[in-house]
């Protein structure tokens, strides 16, 4: 008795694996002889394995598993948990893999940074903060993030550790294209983090396109909204006397600047107005809207 269950077991797996077989083929628009040659195994015993008749090797079972664009443990799963992979998936992937074969050791590693920080799993939000300087990522990032539990980081700053450099030392010395580099770097790094976190942005951060991108999919993204007045006196206030240092026209210029970036950072998924709020019912607002109210 013990023998006969052992046999309708074994035969139940083949069947079930000869099925994700034909499935997998199918869904590649495969032929069976297409899938033998790709494989390398004779047709009549891909037809074995189709039909639930051959127990083949696992060397073997692992050949059809490779030409199918599956591991074989995939293969095997009884729950037939994973769909099977389409013609385009299958070329898709052989075409990011002929992509990567000529990239060198930092360019891999810089696709490997990227693709952790666009999928990484996390086991709290991250909220980034956006807009010029002034409007009050530095004041209110703190105290929103001890509201939500988390740390608290500028990018800049984190910029700065990175290079060793403070700001105005990497653009005097390698220039703008520089800086974007490491700003994109260093987040995808920071993003690759389980842990959640708020993350005051630098103004110029939704210029670049690509790490704009990168941030909207892996963060809750804020635009602290205010007027070119309010940015103006914020930033007096806190010592700061570079906007109007020797330029009658920096007002002007804020306002143009602000008014070429609005587009961009309303693209972001909450849009907090400042003006009229000062700090604690700025925080209160961003909690309440981010459920942690």
């Amino acid at each position: 008795m013990r023998n006969i269950l052992q046999c309708m077991r074994r035969s139940s797996l083949l069947h079930e694996v000869g099925g994700r077989v034909r499935a997998l083929r199918d869904a590649q628009n495969l032929t069976q002889r297409a899938l033998a040659q790709k494989s390398g195994v004779s047709p009549r015993y891909l037809a074995q394995l189709e039909a639930g008749d051959a127990n083949m090797s696992v060397e073997r079972l692992s050949d059809v598993a490779d030409a199918l664009g599956i591991t074989l443990p995939a293969l095997l799963d009884p729950n037939g948990e994973r769909a099977p992979a389409s013609a385009e998936a299958v070329s898709l992937r052989t075409a990011i893999a002929e992509l990567l074969e000529a990239r060198d050791l930092g360019e891999l590693k810089e696709v490997r940074r990227w693709l952790e920080a666009r999928f990484a799993k996390r086991t709290a939000p991250v909220v980034a903060l956006l807009g010029l300087r002034g409007a009050g990522k530095s004041t209110v990032g703190p105290l929103l993030a001890r509201r939500l539990g988390v740390k608290f980081i500028e990018l800049d700053a984190a910029i700065e550790r990175q290079a060793g450099l403070t700001l105005a030392e990497i653009f005097e010395l390698h220039g703008e294209s520089y800086y974007r580099r490491l700003e994109r770097e260093t987040l995808a790094s920071l993003l690759t983090e389980a842990e959640g976190m708020v993350l005051a942005t630098g103004g110029s951060l939704v210029n670049d396109r690509e790490t704009y991108r990168l941030l909207r999919r892996r963060a809750v993204t804020v635009w602290l909204k205010a007027r070119p007045e309010d940015h103006w006196n914020r930033v007096i206030e806190q010592g700061d006397q570079r906007p109007m240092a020797k330029n009658p026209h920096a007002m002007a210029e804020l306002r143009a600047l602000l008014t070429s970036r609005e587009k961009l950072y309303a693209e972001a998924e909450h849009v907090v107005d400042t003006s009229r709020k000062d700090i604690d019912a700025t925080v209160d607002t961003l909690a309440n809207e981010l459920g942690a109210g």
